[in-house]
């Protein structure tokens, strides 16, 4: 029991993971598993007076407020220690202290001013993430109705306590989970709860199973959920967090363990070596989560375990300078050691990254795609797995009529043209005189408004009949359509209409959908309803009961002074009442007989097959001798009834949701099985009440997780990502509810939908979907994929240079004056120059690279390697030793080849006319140093297509290369400013002698064109042996019998190792046949379906 809100005691098995359907203090079953009589008399409640106000306050003081629970609340310094205390964060803290140990206060402020930024942009994103238990919490129901000594009165929800008696009505807001002991026509929108689309029908009487999933707990009415429609009254069961809705508010604000267990055996007992191995792992965790090497996505990781190998490097380097000088601590020793440990710290690298990702979150909303988290951007290069809700998300949640058929006229099919499931004017309307099983649907593909000729007319009609107006089609019936359209229209309590050049809609999602299409030929109900010449005025409704499964409506017919009953509901029940259909387009009645019922039912199949939810509509006209009113026994209405027709419904795809977009283009989705072996086929589909009651170990032993799990709880799609990760996969999750959240915040990706989504959803999110569109995920992607690359460059282009300044510094150690202390190739001021200001520019420009045309055939990034690859590697030393050599090279030649090879006498410290060849020298191996970091930016744009070629299909042989350097003007401009700003530091006197330690040079320039003309051998060189090599392995692995990725399709890229693609293989073949092996259209995502 709780003490305080959202604190549970001993006598709820305190600390005990609360049980879905329980009570605050645990009862012998679940609630849904027993009788209202025995939820009662457990809870101590009376289903009569109520508690009393004494027992009320009693219990909230026991049991706590009926509220969600209070979080932490924000902790500034705890959020800004988190900012600061990572890797790279560290390492520029410690370059920006060197520099200004070394005086170098320019350099200094610009490090300064990076780490500044990365705290204040952190502090702000984490700030920020606090809304999501606020968006939770409003949630509630501010007042409810309760019972309590005998009397009806309106108290705070968060007053309500366990065995509390509410009275709910239609417009209200569940204030707490509650067991029905009364329902009358009582439903409840559970869509933010279960995301099921349409209203859940309730029903006092039933009891289930305890292992029964939320969504079909029809028993219980859930708090933060709706009423539509009726009233109940029920006991309440669960209050605050342990309620189905604090559940997903206690996932949410759950905190990783951070504590390593302790291994024990199976007795339950544990050495001492067992307890000092958990100690250690927990510091080591605590340490890595310190410095931010087991924290954050894959890259950031990677980049803080570098950024600790760098530091790592830089000091040994720094040893080895004091070493190489006998561990002098002279000034100028300690300038080289400095030096040296600076070049391989990217300083860069954080302030270039971040500005990356900034800039990718523009180009992101530029494709209705909100990043709310800069992290999940480089994060989606690497998704390997797409986890998607579907109501709401896959589809729109809103009914829509999709077909009907009318015996004696023919069949109706409604093709849809727009997203706007509630406007009839939207769509195409064909008609067959056939019936539905006798329609090939599936070749329905003649688009509205296009001009066909006749034999395209005719091939139209044999599959779905031609595009028709309503008008027409009304002209062209006697009485057959209007009597179907009357029933839509008349038993039906929904009601559709324009306001301000939209439309409308109010009432059940069914209702509302059979409306739209009886609109579409206007048949509105309010024209028939309302207004002072109106021809029809209700009597009397039966509503849905889900005994009898029908809905039945009186009305009065005022002109012909008749009462008429219209009925809808499931097929096999409609036809049951009924005795008599019209045969043709006539007033003329048949009976109706055995074989006219088995061809309703096939036509039934036929809609069923297409995904649509069937109804059947009939009517009657009512005799004099019958009383109507609300009290007539509806077995008297629902007889005799006189069938009219079959509509077909669907919850649509949301819009422009991709078939096959998503599986073709990023290689997640499989699209046939009769390939799949038969114990993966099985596994493939499975309900959640199936899943859910497998252990982990027994989903870690399927073969393939499942591809559809059917209503799911927020628990089994959290779950589902949980499995994923153990095997290895980067998982986005799309979602809209509530009850998507706690699985949007456990995925690496959380993609939530900014029209429909909730507050909670888009909260617990990383990225935002402003167009609901499924589709702008694949772009998601792209733009993920394209950033990775983008990151992959210019990391490379830091690194490299790293390598070539530190090659040059140490291979330089043996360059000695007469004091035999080494004298440095390039100084301190020098390195931090190239790295902070002549690369910072480039690299950025390096990050809005546009895509390549091939990055959607290429498999997801490995999470493995990140963007570390062999390739990245291997060119990272390639280059940075080549310009080492070529830098050392132009030092050499200055100072022993066209110099006295005299290196003077303090040249690391100032400058003297003894200095004068090592400054020039100096300047000289800093221009070529210079220009081959900017034009290093330049080949890297593709890290194999040569510069001069990047464009292989160009007919510009030899002026592409300028085509290709103009069209990123960004870089082409950094590029232009790094050249520009070399001149001022090696010709303004005192910034050139004292600052950068090297002088003006003048003919030395013949040595950097030089230079520079090797560099671009070089480079091109290797870049061209890349090229054969890739190009002959790629040939060896087609000899042998493999495949490359873009030469794979779907089922081969994702599931191969389960696949046979010999001549009659598959499940169909097999001697294990497995009913249902083959997967719909809508089924190719993997879907967590609610």
């Amino acid at each position: 029991m709780a003490k305080k809100s959202g604190a549970p005691d001993k006598d709820s098995g305190g600390g005990q993971p609360h049980v879905s359907g329980q009570s605050n203090w645990p009862l012998t079953r679940p609630a849904h598993a027993l009788t209202h009589l025995q939820v009662a008399d457990e809870l101590g409640a009376d289903i009569l007076v109520g508690l009393s106000r004494e027992e009320a306050k009693r219990r909230i003081e026991e049991y706590g407020r009926n509220e969600l629970g209070e979080a932490e609340g924000v902790q500034p310094l705890k959020i800004v220690i988190a900012q600061i205390a990572n890797a790279m964060t560290l390492v520029l803290i410690l370059a920006m202290c060197v520099s200004f140990g070394i005086r170098s206060w320019i350099e200094g402020g610009v490090v300064a001013a990076v780490v500044l930024l990365n705290v204040v942009v952190g502090f702000f994103q984490e700030y920020s993430a606090e809304k999501t238990m606020d968006s939770l919490r409003s949630l509630s129901s501010p007042t409810a109705s309760v019972v309590r000594g005998s009397e009806a009165i309106i108290v705070p929800s968060g007053e309500i306590v366990p065995g509390d008696l509410v009275e709910v009505k239609m417009g209200d807001t569940i204030p707490a989970d509650i067991r029905l002991i009364e329902a009358k026509n009582f439903e409840t929108d559970e869509a933010l709860l279960t995301g099921e689309s349409l209203p859940v029908r309730k029903s006092q009487k039933q009891t289930f199973e305890d292992g029964t999933g939320p969504g079909d707990r029809l028993n219980v009415a859930y708090s933060s959920s709706t009423v539509t429609k009726g009233r109940a009254k029920g006991i309440v069961f669960a209050t605050g967090i342990h309620t189905e809705i604090g559940a997903i508010a206690a996932a949410l604000n759950k905190k990783d363990r951070k504590v390593r267990p302790v291994k024990r055996n199976q007795k339950g007992h544990a050495g001492p070596h067992r307890y000092l191995e958990a100690y250690t792992l927990t510091l080591g965790d605590v340490v890595g989560r310190f410095l931010g090497v087991n924290v954050g996505t894959p890259l950031q990781r990677k980049l803080s375990k570098l950024a600790m190998l760098l530091f790592a490097i830089a000091v040994v380097f720094a040893l080895v300078v004091l070493g190489a000088n006998r561990f002098q601590t002279s000034q100028e020793v300690v300038i080289y050691a400095v030096a040296t440990g600076l070049s391989m710290i990217p300083a860069s690298l954080v302030v270039v990254l971040t500005i990356t990702m900034a800039a990718g979150t523009k180009r992101m909303v530029e494709r209705n795609v909100i990043v709310r988290n800069l992290k999940s951007l480089e994060a989606l290069g690497a998704v390997t797995d797409i986890c998607s809700d579907k109501t709401g998300t896959l589809t729109q949640g809103k009914m829509v009529a999709r077909g009907a058929w009318v015996p004696g006229l023919g069949t109706y099919t409604v093709d849809m043209t727009s997203n706007e499931p509630f406007n009839p004017t939207k769509g195409d309307i064909r008609f067959d005189p056939r019936m539905p099983n006798q329609i090939n649907f599936k070749a329905q593909t003649q688009p509205a408004n296009t001009t066909t000729s006749a034999a395209e007319k005719e091939a139209s009609r044999a599959h779905g009949g031609a595009i028709t107006c309503p008008t027409q089609l009304l002209a062209d019936s006697t009485t057959g359509l209007q009597g179907f359209l009357t029933v839509a229209s008349l038993a039906n309590l929904a009601t559709v209409f324009p306001k301000q050049d939209q439309w409308h809609a109010r009432g059940d999602p069914t209702e509302i959908a059979m409306q739209v299409f009886a609109t579409r030929f206007g048949w509105n109900r309010l024209s028939f309803t309302t207004g002072d010449d109106a021809d029809w005025s209700e009597v009397a409704e039966f509503p849905f009961d889900s005994d009898v499964k029908r809905m039945s409506v009186i009305m009065r017919h005022i002109s012909a002074n008749e009462h008429i009953a219209f009925t809808k509901g499931a097929v096999e029940r409609v036809i049951a009442v009924c005795t008599r259909y019209c045969s043709g387009d006539s007033t003329d009645e048949v009976p109706m007989t055995d074989a006219f019922r088995a061809q309703i039912l096939r036509n039934m199949e036929v809609f069923a097959s297409l995904g649509l939810r069937v109804l059947a509509l009939a009517s009657r006209k009512i005799g004099p001798d019958v009383s109507v009113s609300e009290d007539t026994n509806r077995d008297e209405i629902e007889r005799d009834l006189v069938f009219r027709g079959l509509i077909g419904l669907y919850d649509p795809r949301g819009p422009s949701l991709p078939q096959r977009a998503i599986a073709v283009d990023v290689g997640i989705l499989p699209k046939r099985m009769e390939r799949v072996s038969a114990d993966v086929a099985r596994a493939i589909v499975m309900t959640a009440t199936e899943f859910d009651a497998l252990s982990d170990d027994q989903v870690d032993e399927l073969p393939v997780l499942p591809l559809v799990i059917a209503r799911c709880a927020p628990s089994t799609k959290v779950r589902m990502i949980e499995a994923l990760h153990r095997r290895g996969r980067f998982v986005a999750m799309t979602g809209d509810g509530v009850n998507d959240s706690p699985s949007l915040r456990r995925a690496d990706v959380g993609i939530a939908m900014g029209q429909s989504g909730s507050d909670v959803a888009k909260d617990a999110s990383d990225i935002v979907l402003t167009d609901d569109n499924f589709a702008s995920i694949v772009a998601a992607v792209e733009e993920g994929r394209r950033i990775f690359d983008n990151i992959q460059k210019f990391v490379l282009h830091v690194l490299a240079e790293n390598i070539a300044q530190a090659g040059t510094l140490l291979i330089g150690l043996v360059f000695k004056d007469a004091h035999q202390l080494s004298v440095f190739p390039l100084a301190p001021v020098e390195i931090v120059w190239i790295i902070m200001i002549t690369s910072g520019l480039p690299d950025m420009g390096l990050g809005f690279e546009r895509a390549v045309p091939d990055i959607m055939r290429r498999p997801p990034q490995s999470l493995r390697t990140g963007i570390f690859t062999r390739e990245f590697m291997v060119d990272m030393v390639v280059y940075g030793l080549w310009i080492a050599a070529l830098c050392l090279a132009s030092f050499v030649l200055r100072v022993y080849a066209f110099g006295d090879g005299d290196l003077g006498q303090g040249c690391n410290d100032a400058y003297s006319v003894q200095c004068d060849t090592v400054f020039r020298a100096r300047a000289t191996t800093f221009a070529c140093l210079t220009w081959f970091a900017l034009f290093l930016a330049w080949e890297l744009v593709d890290m194999r297509r040569s510069f001069f070629r990047m464009q292989p299909g160009s007919k510009k042989y030899f002026t592409q290369w300028v085509v290709d350097v103009w069209r990123n003007q960004f870089l082409f401009w950094a590029i232009v400013g790094g050249f520009v700003t070399l001149f001022p530091t090696l010709y303004i006197p005192v910034i050139n002698e004292v600052v950068f330690k090297h002088t003006g040079i003048s003919w030395e320039w013949g040595i950097v064109f030089i230079a520079a003309g090797l560099f671009f051998g070089g480079v091109e060189g290797w870049k061209w042996g890349k090229r054969v090599w890739f190009r002959r392995a790629g040939e060896k692995e087609g000899r042998g019998g493999g495949k490359l990725w873009k030469d794979m399709d779907v089922e081969e890229r994702v599931f191969g190792e389960y696949l046979d693609f010999k001549e009659g293989a598959g499940p169909e073949n097999s001697s294990e046949r497995v009913e249902g092996g083959s997967m719909g259209e809508g089924e190719r995502e993997r879907q967590v379906s609610d």
